[in-house]
């Protein structure tokens, strides 16, 4: 497979495609309008990030309790009612009246289910396009992924601005619905991947496999840290720049969308693997100078050139399927998709932490630090295996 319009060629892709589109405007109008309401109610920058990133926290208990059923759910039944679920949740955070305590127990309960989900649509992109398709077929999702997140906070920011948070909630609500409708009429039932009943025993085993291996052990690391750190900065934006978050994370998601092409599409395959480690440099040291607390024009520069960086996942999530047996795709990429989201929710905590004590420019720029340090140490760990990669041979 060497070409987009082979993609589109592919059957069920097309509404596959569609369905995560909806979802992930729904995911960031729902994000944005939430964030910005929590933090009218506190003006806490620690709770308005936790908000919007804190469903991420509860990842890391899907992935050690309940990640087993991403390779044993039908696939189509799975990704309809999860939308639907979520569709209930988002609602739900509209109400008003509802307290804190409250917005923060949806918000926990839908970062559990998320994190099944992760697993079973992307062991569903595996089986759809093969492991030949794979990175391209990924590649798109996260170009769409960019687009639907400038679409969506454009969209958040602007009903937010001249309506009010809870019609954007309403509004994303809606579009998850969408996508339930899209999955159940676009796609063809499956059986599941694996058989047997999901459970907590099964999977920890399929855990301790996957992490037994050193380079799958760096992948995971490579793709869960750094970049979750950077999500700490973004977490910021709405403390940052209260008026003019959504340009931000506009140009968060335009730079994504640009280091997808790059790494999918322009970036020949023998020259991939060179680039994954300074991606990652790239995608932190931009948040640096924010120290400085530079004027719109520039942080939205800087926050785009950043973003290319995101680009280094599709280099490790290409190495992670090349490691992976077939039989646990879908457990190995919701592992990499829930370790990632819970990462991004403690960074969001730690930033928004950070700049309850200093500030959110301070904060941003000791995140940006951190991520670089990781990536520095992943990379020399990495030549260490190589090394000895080469001397036992």
């Amino acid at each position: 497979m060497r070409s987009y319009r082979d993609l589109f060629r592919t059957p069920e892709f097309t509404p596959f495609f569609l369905a995560a589109s909806a979802q992930t405007v729904a995911q960031t109008m729902g994000g944005l309008a939430l964030g910005t309401l929590v933090y009218r109610a506190t003006e806490s920058p620690l709770l308005s990030a936790v908000s919007m990133f804190g469903s991420s926290l509860v990842q890391v208990l899907g992935a050690t309790l309940l990640l087993s059923a991403a390779d044993r759910l039908p696939p189509r039944a799975a990704l309809t009612a999860l939308p639907l679920l979520f569709a209930a949740a988002t609602a739900a955070l509209a109400l008003p009246g509802l307290p804190v305590w409250g917005l923060f127990a949806i918000v926990l309960a839908k970062g559990l289910a998320q994190s099944v989900g992760g697993g079973v649509r992307w062991g569903l992109l595996n089986e759809i396009l093969s492991k030949d398709g794979y990175l391209l077929g990924r590649s798109v999702f996260n170009m769409m992924s960019g687009l639907m997140q400038i679409a969506g906070y454009a969209t958040g920011g602007a009903l937010v601005a001249l309506l009010s948070p809870r019609l954007s909630l309403l509004a994303a609500a809606a579009l998850y619905l969408v996508a339930a409708v899209v999955v159940r009429l676009g796609l063809t039932r499956r059986p599941p991947r694996t058989t047997g009943r999901p459970s907590v025993s099964a999977t920890w085993r399929a855990n301790a496999l996957l992490w037994s291996s050193p380079p799958r052990r760096q992948v995971y690391l490579a793709l869960w840290i750094p970049n979750g750190l950077v999500v700490g900065c973004e977490s910021l934006y709405v403390s940052y720049a209260p008026d003019s978050a959504g340009t931000l994370f506009a140009c968060a998601a335009l730079g994504m969308f640009a280091g997808d092409v790059l790494v999918g599409r322009v970036l020949p395959p023998r020259l991939r693997p060179r680039l994954g480690f300074p991606l990652l440099l790239l995608l932190a040291v931009p948040y640096v100078p924010f120290l400085l607390h530079p004027a719109l024009p520039l942080a939205a520069a800087a926050v785009t050139l950043a973003s290319v960086g995101f680009g280094a996942s599709l280099v490790q999530q290409e190495r992670l399927v090349a490691l992976t047996p077939d039989e646990l795709s879908g457990h190995a990429l919701g592992l990499h998709s829930a370790g990632m989201l819970t990462m991004q929710g403690v960074a969001a905590a730690l930033a928004g932490s950070l700049a309850q004590l200093t500030s959110p420019a301070g904060a941003m720029t000791a995140m940006a630090v951190a991520s670089a340090g990781v990536t520095m140490l992943l990379t020399v760990a990495r030549k260490r295996e190589q090394l000895r990669v080469v001397e036992v041979r």
